[in-house]
């Protein structure tokens, strides 16, 4: 059916588009949170990508909508995200624009720490080249929209390190210019998509704007936008007055989208509630990145991260094949933290939460060193430390019933388990730390999801342990050199230790099931999802964004959201759900996908 066949037969209404008009209530609520800009009209853009099943979710059309882009949805999508601001440069050189163009409402550019910013006081730091369209509610649910590539603003880095306003679009400035690019939205949109299937928090794509030279308008959604960041400027500059207004308005988000309920009246126990929220939130974070391979940039500005944990920002992002947890990401002025490193970096997170908490309460800001042994803190560890338990037995394959009989009946053998599976998941190649294109690491050299998807496919098959040097060609990589596989006393001694705690794990559940074997085979249908041989990492979505985005002829919108569909369905990872094929109607289409299913095969490894 196309655009014309369609408007023929129905007429759909996209009134829902105008609410993302500017206008949001974080503008009124916490007025210095922001930066205000006209914006206009930007001709030329065509859109390249639109998340139709995302768009049902927000209400913004209608559920019979069918997954096409009609001339008037283009239109309206254009209307609405089609913009560059009017900033600062424009205004001292006296620029003119067509009055037409220019658009009723301001919209947002807000205000956060900011690593790489010179200030690190929060002061000009924030959205460099984003503005944020507004917020839109459907069943229950709240959104907030934001669009990256819409221009450079005062709070761009590269104003404060040159100490002028660029021209947007500026070629001999990068970041700075306040542009985005098609192929980054692309990125963003297949890693979050698959993150997103597989209930992991994170802003989503909602669509691409494309205009000449690759450039784009990426439009970016999600419950609640807010990250740490816009909390912790106000803390840094000693603001009580605007910390009390963004943490209340941050907790009214919550409870009016009942994403917290029971939320006590009386400030104290509010904002005793919200420290709570924020140390769940942040160990389970800390415990799933840790346990998913999840690289994010963490540090003590809160930048890269979502209040609720949701991941931004897929420029650094990655998700690793093995456990190289050596890797550094090279943003040139220095390199990044490490894979775990970041369990510090969110402990430090709560302990400026709970610094916040003493700082509305007492109405004095005590230095941090102070919150080193406070309750929230403490709490963290201990949820960490559960999280990271429950993680494991996922990946073993137990369910959530077994899950919860062996947290209750068997913390000494996961804790056994749990020790014997790090040794192997962080042994590392002697070849030492090797530079990579966007970084430094140290291989690792064994794939811990090769061997938990395997092994009880084997112990099914027979009931003997496996021979030291099987258990070891199981599970080595492609990163292993021959003197990384010394089968040495001690590493045996761990291999015979790995099967005795997983098999004694097996056994506490099947004493009361149905015996050891059916248990066992349980076990081994969820692993085989859970654990599956070609999961995506970084690498292997740069290379699958890359063929997408050089496809000729040129992928239209419509192919994109099918291979999307069709891509993120093959990484759904979860055992409970039951899979559907796709259709591969199109030769040429189907020839693609397998392209991308072998991609993500050749990188399981790699980060």
């Amino acid at each position: 059916m196309n655009k014309s066949t369609l408007k023929e037969k129905t007429q759909f209404s996209y009134s829902k588009f105008d609410n993302l008009d500017g206008t949001h209530p974080l503008q009124k609520s916490v007025p210095e949170s922001c930066v205000m800009y006209n914006v206009r009209t930007r001709h030329g853009g065509k859109v390249h990508f639109f998340n139709f099943k995302l768009a049902k979710e927000m209400g913004l059309i209608p559920n019979e909508h069918p997954d096409v882009l009609t001339i008037q949805l283009e239109k309206k999508i254009l209307d609405t995200f089609a913009l560059i601001i009017i900033n600062e440069y424009d205004i001292e050189n006296n620029i003119s624009f067509i009055p037409e163009d220019i658009k009723k409402n301001k919209y947002m550019a807000t205000r956060y720490l900011q690593l790489q910013h010179p200030s690190k006081m929060g002061k000009t730091s924030g959205d460099g080249r984003s503005i944020w369209n507004g917020q839109i509610a459907n069943k229950g649910r709240i959104w907030d929209v934001s669009s990256c590539g819409t221009g450079g603003t005062k709070l761009s880095p590269a104003t404060h390190i040159y100490g002028k306003y660029f021209q947007s679009g500026d070629p001999t400035i990068s970041y700075g210019c306040g542009y985005a690019e098609t192929e980054e939205g692309l990125a963003s949109l297949f890693f979050s998509e698959v993150f997103n299937r597989n209930q992991l928090q994170t802003e989503r794509v909602l669509g691409i704007i494309e205009f000449e030279k690759g450039y784009s308008v990426n439009i970016r959604a999600h419950e609640n936008l807010l990250r740490p960041s816009h909390i912790f400027r106000y803390l840094k500059v000693n603001d009580l007055q605007n910390l009390k207004k963004i943490v209340e308005y941050y907790i009214d988000f919550q409870e009016k989208a009942n994403l917290w309920l029971d939320v006590p009246t009386k400030k104290k126990e509010r904002y005793e509630y919200f420290l709570e929220k924020m140390v769940y939130i942040f160990s389970s974070l800390a415990a799933k990145f840790e346990d998913e391979y999840i690289f994010c940039w963490l540090d003590w500005d809160g930048d890269n991260i979502l209040m609720d944990g949701g991941i931004i920002d897929y420029g650094s992002v990655r998700q690793f094949g093995l456990f190289h947890h050596d890797y550094r990401y090279d943003d040139i002025q220095r390199f990044s933290t490490s894979i775990t490193e970041q369990k510090e970096k969110l402990q430090y997170t709560i302990k400026t939460f709970a610094q916040i908490y003493d700082y509305l309460v007492k109405e004095k800001k005590r230095n941090i060193k102070n919150f080193v042994k406070h309750w929230a803190v403490k709490s963290f560890n201990q949820k960490f430390e559960e999280c990271k338990n429950i993680n494991i037995l996922k990946k073993i394959g137990f369910n959530e019933e077994q899950i919860k009989f062996l947290i209750k009946n068997e913390h000494y053998k996961i804790i056994k388990f749990r020790k014997v599976f790090s040794y192997f998941e962080r042994a590392k190649s002697k070849t030492g730390l090797e530079n990579v294109p966007d970084g430094i690491m140290s291989n690792a050299i064994f794939c811990m999801r090769d061997l938990l998807r395997d092994l009880p496919q084997i112990y099914l098959a027979r009931d003997e342990d496996l021979k030291a040097s099987e258990f070891v060609e199981i599970m080595r990589s492609s990163y292993a050199i021959k003197d990384d596989l010394n089968l040495s006393t001690y590493r045996r001694k761990k291999i015979s230790e790995f099967q005795k705690y997983y098999k004694q794990l097996i056994q506490s559940v099947s004493k009361s099931e149905n015996g050891f074997k059916n248990c066992m085979l349980e076990v081994s249908m969820r692993s085989s999802i859970i654990n599956r041989y070609d999961r995506v990492t970084g690498d292997s979505i740069t290379t699958v964004v890359n063929k997408v985005f050089n496809h000729k002829p040129k992928l239209s919108y419509k192919q994109i959201y099918e291979i999307l569909t069709e891509f993120v369905e093959y990484q759904d990872l979860r055992p409970v759900v039951k899979k559907t094929k796709g259709s591969h109607k199109n030769v040429s289409h189907a020839k693609l996908i397998q392209k991308l299913f072998s991609i993500v095969k050749n990188y399981r490894e790699g980060i």
